[in-house]
């Protein structure tokens, strides 16, 4: 077996997913200070939502759960994986075309069903026309997404982890032109999104093209394959999807209260920024491998991927999580604060900021232990935990609502990222050790805690006595840097200091890739 560069490929998904998250963090600024919280942002939040939600379900979700393991498994056998791979993009092709055909035609329905608290104001008919437009970009994206999973298979993460960088490249310059030469801005946004899907596809077909997988369309095929395939698919989209649906339940509330919608899908945006760089990473990268392993009979490879993916998970969401906790106000402020997003905007997305936060590294961890069961084409066990987790979510989110407002979602996420993270990893304990972190990782894991508490201590002192210079427009960008400069700078120091890593490790790793 030609084995992945496990830290490489984590490397270079994390840098591509970075760079992504950051352009997505302008693009958030932009819409924030040209549009602003209010019925056109909430709106638009909720058409967008749509095709990203079945995107999660058909395509990096269901899809990608099924195929990629069966694809690693037969690339890895020496099988006729590209026509494999062929008679899933056909297959793919249909069943997202004819769910884009029934969205044209039940777009009210499917707007009342995610927003409910729409119906009888002006958002409800924004959202279904922006809809209307912005669904088609689930058609380019399933696609991407299976010509993406072929490329991580064969350990080619380049391409596949830049292209969303270009749905951030086309929204951002939409938002600026908008802003420049005129008309509504909105206009100009939606109307870019679906073309940004058409170059996201492009690219990743080519570097399939470059790599000798040739892939052209042609007739659906209902091969013995594709059936296992279907049954493996099914279950994995509620498994994966579970953050998806359980968003869609915290708008269903929040769209109750004005302006909450762009409050949470804020701080959504900022809780996925390590998310994203760490969680999307180890998923991508670990579920080949591991599928590859397995194949190969190789046991104690899987159990040291695993253990070292658990280890750069932790390293990079911890410190995130206690930076969430000690300094949300800061973040939020600094970031979004201008334009339509004013004070009041900033101390209620921060206090969605802190409550994430103390679910991401449970949002993380179910990246981490959902390929454990993939790569077994084990899909159905979590299935069961997802639906748990949905009705801990549900129950949360509606319950706490009377109570505590807007803010309930927020929270009932968090809770159900948990509760599906405890579901995961005591269905895990029956693989054995494969799927046991080993020695190392124990005695590495505690050292990142601490190092973290180091840096949120320092954090802590820094917000306390200077924290003035973060309302002060001339010093605001500068104190932050400031905040982020010295907080990575007593976490690196205290976590080499006391084992928690070695940063000669990531320097051989980028090496390698």
């Amino acid at each position: 077996m030609k084995p992945i560069r496990l830290l490489s490929g984590l490397f270079t998904v994390g840098f591509w997913t970075l760079a992504s998250r950051i352009l997505g963090f302008l693009r958030e600024i932009l819409l924030t200070a040209f549009i602003g919280p209010g019925p056109v942002m909430d709106a638009f939040v909720a058409a967008f939502r749509l095709p990203n939600m079945f995107r999660r379900f058909f395509a990096e979700g269901a899809f990608n759960a099924a195929f990629v393991p069966m694809f690693s498994k037969r690339l890895e056998g020496g099988e006729d994986a590209v026509g494999f791979a062929r008679d899933a993009f056909n297959l793919l092709s249909t069943a997202v075309l004819a769910l884009v055909g029934l969205a044209m035609v039940f777009m009210p329905a499917l707007v009342w069903a995610t927003a409910e608290g729409f119906h009888g104001d002006e958002r409800f008919d924004l959202a279904v026309g922006y809809g209307y437009i912005v669904f088609p970009y689930i058609l380019f994206m399933s696609l991407a997404a299976l010509f993406s999973g072929v490329l991580n298979a064969t350990g080619r993460f380049a391409a596949a982890a830049a292209a969303p960088v270009l749905l951030n490249i086309f929204a951002c310059s939409a938002l600026i032109a908008g802003a420049l030469l005129g008309g509504e801005v909105i206009d100009w946004l939606i109307r870019v999104i679906p073309a940004a899907g058409v170059a996201q596809l492009a690219l990743v077909w080519f570097a399939a093209e470059r790599a000798g997988i040739r892939i052209r369309p042609g007739l659906p095929r209902l091969t013995p394959e594709m059936r296992h395939m279907v049954r493996i698919a099914v279950p994995a989209a509620l498994a994966m999807g579970v953050t998806q649906i359980n968003l869609v339940v915290g708008q269903l509330v929040a769209s109750k209260t004005e302006k909450a919608v762009s409050w949470l899908f804020a701080a959504d945006r900022l809780y996925q920024l390590p998310l994203g760089v760490v969680g999307i990473a180890v998923g991508i990268v670990l579920l080949p491998d591991l599928s590859r392993r397995l194949r190969a009979g190789d046991d104690t490879g899987a159990r040291d991927a695993f253990s070292r993916a658990g280890e750069f998970s932790l390293l990079l969401t911890i410190p995130s999580t206690v930076a969430f906790l000690v300094m949300p106000l800061a973040l939020v402020s600094v970031l979004f604060q201008r334009g339509q997003f004013g004070p009041e905007d900033s101390a209620a997305t921060a206090l969605a900021v802190a409550i994430y936060g103390i679910g991401l590294p449970s949002f993380m961890l179910q990246k981490l232990l959902q390929p454990l069961y993939f790569a077994r084409e084990d899909t159905k066990s979590p299935f069961r935990y997802a639906v748990v987790a949905m009705v801990v979510n549900a129950a949360l989110a509606f319950g706490l609502y009377p109570l505590v407002g807007w803010i309930a979602p927020a929270i009932a996420a968090s809770a159900a990222g948990w509760v599906m993270v405890g579901l995961l990893a005591i269905g895990a304990r029956r693989m054995g050790d494969v799927a046991r972190f080993d020695a190392r990782f124990h005695e590495r894991a505690w050292r990142i805690v601490v190092a973290s508490g180091a840096m949120g201590a320092a954090l802590l002192v820094a917000v306390r006595f200077g924290g003035w210079m973060l309302s002060v427009p001339s010093w605001r960008y500068l104190a932050l840097f400031g905040l982020i400069v010295l907080g990575a700078m007593v976490y690196f120091a205290a976590g080499q200091a006391i084992g928690a890593f070695r940063m000669a490790e990531f320097k051989r790793a980028l090496r390698r890739g």
